[in-house]
């Protein structure tokens, strides 16, 4: 009979050739298909090659109007970190394409801006501007915050005035309790029966 550590030592064994092989096969496909890229965020991996990167591509004009603008494929994200990061993604490069086209056209940022709310709502932008109804947003949490660390420290401030205010009278007795009393040594072995036949 084959001891357990025996059995594990030729488990361990037989998994080396699988694992080695395994490793080349994946080694052979990155260099032939990837040349060294991480499989998970190439763009060909996934059926979603892009083009070459322009200037434009990295404008810091266009990263900062990107920034602003949610993309719309429900991820959460902004544009720009979508389009460089989820590659799965084909909402991202689209309005991507058409941020690029209306800044080549020379439109200012704020104007690429006022297109995409004009076409998508407020909702696509990734903060709200500090206006009308918004305003709310942005003051409301400050204000239940301090409102409530205003009530903290009121509470805080009469519970110490409440515990500085008793004095010796306050106490059942008139003294605040003391240490226990000592247990004698009756007491302490009939406890120490009870817990063995507890534990019996």
């Amino acid at each position: 009979m084959i001891s357990r550590r025996g059995f594990l030592g030729l488990a361990a064994a037989g998994a080396v050739p699988v694992v080695l092989g395994a490793q080349d096969t994946t080694q052979a496909g990155l260099q032939d298909t990837t040349q060294g890229a991480d499989r998970l965020r190439d763009p060909y991996g996934v059926g979603q090659p892009r083009a070459a990167l322009t200037e434009l591509d990295n404008d810091p004009v266009v990263i900062a109007i990107e920034r602003r603008l949610r993309c719309t494929c429900g991820c959460t994200l902004d544009i720009y970190t979508c389009r460089t990061t989820d590659f799965t993604c084909t909402f991202s490069p689209e309005l991507h394409k058409e941020v690029m086209a209306m800044r080549a056209a020379g439109q200012e940022p704020e104007a690429i801006l006022q297109v995409f709310v004009a076409r998508e709502g407020e909702a696509i932008l990734m903060a709200p501007p500090a206006e009308g109804f918004n305003v709310a947003g942005y003051i409301v949490p400050g204000l239940v915050m301090l409102t409530g660390a205003l009530g903290l420290a009121a509470w805080v401030s009469r519970r110490r005035v409440q515990v500085a205010s008793t004095g010796p009278d306050s106490w059942p007795g008139g003294a605040p309790p003391g240490p226990p009393e000592p247990i004698d040594a009756t007491s302490r072995d009939r406890l120490k029966a009870a817990l063995d036949d507890v534990d019996a």
